[in-house]
């Protein structure tokens, strides 16, 4: 049990450092799309970290996985958001190299975490611990999917404007 409270207190310390960090970004950029993602999965990081700390304080008190945890967050809309305001963001300022440099910092992030969640999930027996943690590091993948979408978006705009005409995915 000490070692699983262990590795839930680094999940705790990541989730907070990751919404501190996005929300940083989020008021640094001023580019519409980088900030409207950084907001998003600041604020999903936060549910992450409240979520985490529910647990861990049930986990302590009751020293066993907490039978009335929520194993449910809320689904992640980071693609959506990254979609949606694009199309929009034609005329205003791109994203500069402190941007690029957050966004990479990001996905390194979302990789680490999904990779943390899923050998939690792994190690685990007990079905509640482990849809837990699958559900986790799912939700931090699609961070990382999501992430690599917009570094792309930064990087060549044209070419990410031509794979989601070509994919189907600008809503058309």
């Amino acid at each position: 049990m000490k070692e699983r409270l262990n590795a839930l207190e680094v999940a705790l310390n990541n989730e907070m450092r990751e919404h501190e960090f996005y929300k940083v970004n989020a008021q640094r950029t001023k580019n519409s799309v980088g900030k409207a993602m950084f907001d998003k999965i600041a604020a999903e990081e936060l549910e992450h970290y409240e979520r985490l700390k529910q647990l861990h304080e049930r986990w302590v008190k009751d020293e066993k996985w907490p039978e009335t945890v929520p194993l449910k967050v809320e689904n992640t809309q980071v693609g959506a958001i990254l979609k949606k305001l694009v199309t929009k963001a034609a005329n205003e300022p791109m994203g500069d190299a402190d941007d690029l440099r957050a966004i990479r910092t990001a996905i390194d992030f979302e990789g680490q975490g999904a990779t943390y969640y899923a050998r939690l999930r792994d190690m685990v027996s007990d079905s509640r611990e482990k849809a837990f943690f699958d559900l986790m590091a799912n939700i931090e993948h699609e961070h990382y999917v999501s992430l690599k979408e917009t570094e792309e978006y930064f990087v060549d705009p044209v070419g990410w404007f031509r794979r989601m005409e070509k994919t189907g995915l600008d809503g058309a």
